[in-house]
């Protein structure tokens, strides 16, 4: 019991990170919607008046080759984890330190995971079935994102482990109970796969209220695949509002998007 309550505080301060500690609802149509953020709170404004928002389309005539990015460099090991009901995702929250992720010098720790359906990045104006964000926070509070896009297809190895768990969220979520988690146990964060021979860079924000810019995104230029059963899974547990939780693409504003390339 100590260590369901455990997680329980520690999903809603890691829940925290990533959006605001503002009491305002909202949701993906309607009056709460992505275009109406701006409106919800004071401290949402940047939704609507932001410079440097995501998501954004990835296409050709926007990005820039980069001699200058590196390989991802990131070491991650096991660490406790629950499954999460975050209320507009699905997610999985780490217990402790469970590794690093370096870009330009900065080390930037893995606090969360979660998923989006459809995905919010896009490839050329092609919206892809499902996007996984790996979250990683500096010392200075700023947030370095890693999407991972994926296509309808073959299961996907990672969420293939928990299926089970998923059900067991949903049964939970679906009896009323706020904040619903699952114990994972043991979850190897090193079984995420994020070696790619490309990827994309960008300054942009966080893709929920308060859209706050400050992070540094990069998006795998491998897609995975994922099933059409491990989608309805991911939304299984959410309300109807939030089963479809992509915020749509936002304007560039003049920024570009580097890509970063294994040389041959």
């Amino acid at each position: 019991m100590a260590m369901r309550i455990f997680f329980l505080i520690l999903s809603f301060a890691l829940l925290a990170l990533c959006t605001s500690a503002d009491p305002v609802n909202f949701g993906y149509y309607g009056a709460n919607g992505p275009q109406k953020w701006g409106s919800l709170s004071p401290s949402f404004s940047a939704c609507s008046e932001g410079k440097a928002q995501s998501p954004v389309d990835l296409r050709k005539e926007n990005i820039v080759y980069s001699k200058q990015l590196k390989p991802l460099e990131r070491h991650y090991h096991c660490s406790n984890a629950s499954l999460v009901n975050n209320g507009f995702n699905i997610g999985v929250h780490f217990e402790g330190k469970v590794g690093n992720l370096r870009i330009d010098g900065q080390d930037f720790y893995l606090k969360q995971m979660h998923w989006h359906s459809p995905s919010e990045h896009r490839v050329s104006g092609k919206q892809m079935e499902a996007e996984l964000h790996l979250v990683h926070q500096n010392e200075e509070g700023s947030f370095a994102v890693v999407g991972v896009l994926y296509k309808l297809g073959d299961s996907d190895p990672i969420i293939s482990k928990m299926e089970k768990k998923l059900v067991e969220l949903a049964n939970e979520s679906s009896a009323g109970y706020e904040g619903a988690h699952i114990d994972l146990g043991t979850f190897n964060a090193r079984h995420v796969k994020l070696r790619a021979r490309s990827y994309y860079r960008y300054m942009g924000s966080l893709t929920t209220p308060p859209c706050k810019e400050i992070v540094t995104w990069t998006i795998l230029g491998k897609m995975r695949s994922i099933s059409i059963q491990q989608v309805h899974l991911l939304k299984a547990p959410l309300s109807p509002q939030f089963k479809n939780n992509a915020r749509p693409v936002q304007p560039l504003d003049g920024r570009k998007i580097l890509k970063y390339t294994v040389q041959a």
